[in-house]
């Protein structure tokens, strides 16, 4: 691992400096921004995994001041920088990208902290490149955001349709040395919206 890390493929890929600044400038200066022009240079370099974390979104209390101030520009900043930066590379169609957290918030707001709390109802996600036909919202909530308006889509299906990007079987059961089955997915489908 030590002589991975050390080599001169990588500390070459993780040299976010020779970047032009025509391209490394969209990243923003945010520790997410420059994680996601990091991630764009670890791909281009054949890392075949990228995960980046941008934590924080407990919005328990002050949730509108939170999001606008802290939260939300630079989320927008670094992920229209990652699509356009693997776009220009020619990344983008063989690159699965996708956003997305533990579950949403609730749709009533909690007026004692001005906040809104976990929520597992309803959630949403985003999913870019690897083919998929960009620029379409699937599934839909109910008019109070309280749960899908028709079937949904879980996050299992959310799951079986990523791996399924992946070139992996997301039906596929495996067994554990000890012969007990553990499967990739155990409830979810490939949604074929997003391959059409």
């Amino acid at each position: 691992a030590h002589t991975i890390i050390t080599s001169s493929r990588a500390r070459q890929a993780l040299d976010v400096s020779r970047e032009s600044p025509s391209f490394a400038t969209p990243f923003g200066e945010t520790p997410f921004g420059q994680s996601c022009l990091l991630a764009t240079r670890l791909v281009e370099h054949g890392v075949p995994f990228v995960t980046i974390s941008f934590g924080g979104w407990d919005t328990h209390l002050d949730n509108w001041t939170r999001l606008k101030e802290k939260q939300l520009p630079p989320l927008d900043e670094g992920l229209s920088a990652l699509f356009t930066g693997l776009a220009a590379k020619g990344l983008l169609d063989s690159t699965a990208v996708l956003v997305t957290g533990e579950f949403g918030r609730t749709p009533k707001i909690n007026t004692e902290r001005n906040g809104r709390d976990h929520y597992a109802r309803a959630m949403f996600m985003l999913m870019a490149g690897a083919g998929m036909t960009g620029g379409r919202v699937i599934g839909e909530t109910d008019d109070t955001g309280s749960g899908p308006r028709h079937d949904g889509h879980s996050p299992d299906d959310v799951a079986a349709t990523f791996y399924h990007l992946l070139g992996i079987d997301p039906t596929k059961e495996y067994q554990t040395s000890t012969g007990r089955p553990v499967m990739i997915v155990r409830d979810g489908a490939v949604i074929p919206e997003l391959l059409s």
